[in-house]
């Protein structure tokens, strides 16, 4: 499957909503995007919504845990929002979920 990859704002929070598999051929893609959606929201909390993610490889678990630690630096974060369940047990197994936020939604409760 291809990548589709679009940006939005939900209130003040910048969203990168992702539909698709993020694997080597598309990682690019998603590295460009994350790193354009971090540069517009210096300092700010971002949302990678992954709700419409088919898969993703460990490259990308890595590349949004390099993101968030960017984001941090520059007193932002990245926050990761994902409802499949068989995508956020990956992401409990991984102990991504320890490192990044994982929320059920977009809208912080």
């Amino acid at each position: 499957m291809d990548l589709s990859l679009r940006r939005s704002a939900v209130g003040a929070q910048q969203v990168l909503s992702v539909s698709g598999d993020i694997d080597v051929a598309t990682l690019p893609r998603f590295a460009d995007s994350i790193t354009r959606l971090l540069s517009d929201a210096i300092g700010s909390i971002v949302v990678v919504d992954l709700d419409g993610a088919q898969s993703f490889d460990d490259a990308a678990l890595g590349l949004l845990l390099g993101a968030a630690g960017k984001a941090r630096t520059a007193g932002g974060d990245v926050v990761v929002v994902c409802t499949e369940p068989r995508l956020r047990e990956r992401l409990m197994i991984t102990g991504f979920d320890k490192a990044i936020i994982v929320r059920h939604s977009i809208v912080a409760p």
